[in-house]
């Protein structure tokens, strides 16, 4: 079998940095706070006539006379944590994941689990061993949490601690978790874990601030999940499972732009033709909940399935 990377049908495939593509629009920084604390009273400045397109709240561009701008310093804890569960305005993240690329190499996971102090059994992202029937080829299927539409997790916490952004993204606050863990009963994926012990290099992290976008500090009796790296992305980045995967496994974009990049090749790609040209389906659909990870069949693997060491030779297409 060649090891080859076989290019997936497209018309409209365009290489661009990671950073071009999730910087278009994405003024996160300064438009998110549009609203009183950029803009200036208008009645305080001449107006110059040199304007600066920012995103407004609601998602919109809008021209800014420079004039009405002015410095703000650094948000406080109780600024970013609200911002942190507004999300970002005008986004609707998307992931795809093509299991015909999958190697094992799991460095997806050991990114998360470096980035989000994750002791190494416990996994915002898993690799699974799928097999579909006994007479097919096995393969790999990366499992994070599938950052539901119509998420069941939030309509059963008590304290809302876990809720649904404007961007697409289901988070955790753990500030607010008591630990009752009726969000992981009604996860039909179990995408979700519990702390019951104290986590990784608490002492190291017992002074940091927590980031309610990167869930540290973990704490003990609180649940964690995959967050799509919201952090990042508030910084113009890809998730740090997507750039971590060596073999072109993420696709990572903005569904509002229908534009979906590589995290390996940092191609970006039509998005609703990537879905529709290789038959992308989502887990489980029959339970509605509107995943917005897609995954692209395992067919014309580019790996042989090795596990444990041993190579399985069975048929290579589905």
């Amino acid at each position: 079998m060649k090891s080859k990377n076989i290019p997936k049908k497209n018309d409209n495939i365009k290489s661009t940095s990671r950073r071009d593509f999730l910087k278009k629009g994405l003024l996160a920084g300064a438009g998110t706070v549009i609203g009183g604390s950029i803009v200036g009273s208008f009645n305080a400045f001449a107006e110059n006539g040199d304007t600066l397109k920012v995103l407004g709240p609601d998602g919109k561009i809008m021209a800014v006379d420079k004039s009405h701008l002015k410095e703000i310093g650094a948000r406080t804890e109780e600024q970013m944590q609200q911002a942190g569960r507004e999300g970002i305005p005008g986004r609707k993240w998307v992931k795809v994941i093509d299991l015909s690329k999958c190697q094992n190499a799991r460095l997806c996971m050991a990114a998360c689990q470096n980035s989000h102090q994750l002791k190494p059994e416990q996994h915002h992202v898993n690799v699974l061993r799928m097999d579909r029937t006994g007479d097919t080829a096995p393969f790999f299927m990366p499992k994070p949490c599938q950052h539901c539409d119509d998420p069941p997790c939030t309509k059963v916490c008590p304290v809302d601690a876990t809720f649904k952004r404007q961007d697409g993204l289901v988070l955790i606050d753990n500030e607010r978790c008591i630990g009752c863990r009726f969000c992981i009963a009604a996860c039909p994926y179990s995408a979700r874990i519990f702390n019951w012990t104290e986590p990784k290099d608490a002492e190291k992290y017992k002074d940091v601030e927590y980031n309610i976008e990167l869930n540290v500090p973990q704490k003990k009796g609180t649940v964690s999940k995959c967050l799509f790296s919201a952090d990042l992305l508030r910084e113009e980045k890809m998730p740090y499972c997507v750039t971590a995967c060596p073999n072109g496994v993420y696709w990572f974009g903005d569904e509002n732009e229908n534009a979906v990049t590589n995290g390996t090749t940092k191609e970006t790609v039509n998005f609703k033709n990537l879905l529709k040209d290789n038959a992308a389906y989502v887990l489980m659909p029959e339970l509605g909940v509107k995943p917005r990870v897609y995954y692209l069949p395992e067919q014309d693997r580019i790996f042989p399935f090795v596990y444990n060491g041993s190579t399985e030779i069975k048929k290579e297409q589905h």
